[in-house]
């Protein structure tokens, strides 16, 4: 299946109501392309899962997969009730096996797609899943990389032999370990994205917001170390001004950055942990505020995160660590006895 874009076929295949929601989420607040288009995909299952239950049709995702919502109205859209997104949300937990964190999801396109009718547009009288609730997520701590094994990866990358794109590697998961940012974010680099010395880069984060990172020792040379290759003539031109490029001189996709580290990880004797490219940023995070410098508002801004409770997991990684270091106190055995 063709992945879907804001200008693909698939997205002209969506009834004007849901075309003209995309557009506001996507320019007026910002919201980026990946976003809207997971929103429209949940969208879609929802108002499919409708159509076949009017019709009496299939509910299974195969049969779900080929009826079309193009010919979906505001009279549609009036008629969803809070019940009807109740049986939905119990369909895609029953049938599609969908867990906490994907009707979590379902739910924020619905909620959002509804909010926007009511108050934005005026098209529907009442917002019908203002009063369902969020289900519950349980809470686990991210994967990290601990410093022997960060180190590990790092030497697995810088001792490729055979590799030809050693150099830019190296950069980009030294740039992932170092400094916590996004597939996304690095994805988007461009050479001017850094101030001359190397010392700050500038990223595009989530809902189109920049922000300055600031570039320690070992990522600025790593990030020189490839430039010099970047920079040589006959790269120049290539894919205007993207920092990393492909073996055909295009900005690097996110699937190769991701086969990037993957492999790095097996190479690294590290793949067991099943770890990921977002892994690495859980590593920065972690890291950094393990060694006790950095505080959690301070790491809020570095990594990007709107909430501060978003950031707040990292504290629980550490608490052990704490209680290990008020036990290690030389005072902890200390008795003094009171004089009679």
């Amino acid at each position: 299946m063709a992945v879907l874009t804001l200008k693909s076929d698939e997205y002209k295949a969506f009834p004007e109501v849901i075309k003209d929601y995309a557009n506001y989420v996507h320019i007026i607040k910002g919201n980026s392309e990946k976003t809207v288009c997971e929103y429209l995909q949940d969208l879609r299952t929802f108002f499919r899962y409708l159509k076949a239950k009017r019709e009496d049709l299939d509910l299974s995702p195969a049969s779900l997969e080929k009826i079309s919502i193009s010919d979906i109205n505001v009279d549609d859209v009036r008629s969803v009730t809070e019940r009807k997104i109740l049986e939905f949300l119990f369909y895609v937990t029953t049938e599609r096996g969908n867990g906490a964190t994907t009707r979590m999801r379902k739910i924020s396109a619905l909620r959002s797609f509804f909010k926007y009718l009511h108050i934005k547009q005026g098209i529907i009288d009442s917002d019908p899943t203002q009063n369902i609730d969020t289900p519950k997520k349980g809470s686990t701590l991210p994967k990290y990389l601990t410093v022997e094994e960060a180190v590990r990866l790092l030497e697995a990358v810088r001792n490729d032999t055979e590799s030809k794109t050693v150099e830019r590697d190296y950069a980009i998961i030294c740039l992932f370990l170092n400094t916590g940012m996004r597939l996304s974010e690095l994805v988007g680099l461009n050479l001017e994205s850094f101030n001359p010395d190397i010392t700050q880069v500038k990223v595009l984060g989530k809902g189109n917001k920049e922000r300055v990172i600031y570039i320690n020792n070992a990522a600025r040379e790593a990030v020189e170390g490839y430039l010099r290759i970047r920079l040589d003539p006959k790269h120049i031109r290539s894919s205007e001004h993207a920092l990393f490029i492909s073996a055909r001189e295009q900005r690097i996709s996110n699937k190769t950055v991701q086969w990037i580290v993957y492999k790095y990880l097996k190479m690294a004797n590290l793949g067991a942990k099943k770890l990921s490219v977002h892994k690495l940023r859980h590593t920065a995070a972690t890291l950094m505020y393990q060694s006790g410098k950095v505080d959690v508002r301070v790491l809020k801004d570095i990594l990007g995160h709107e909430q501060l409770n978003t950031t707040q997991i990292y504290t629980h990684i550490v608490e052990r660590n704490l209680e290990d270091a008020v036990m290690s106190n030389p005072l902890a055995d200390v008795e003094i006895t009171k004089k009679k």
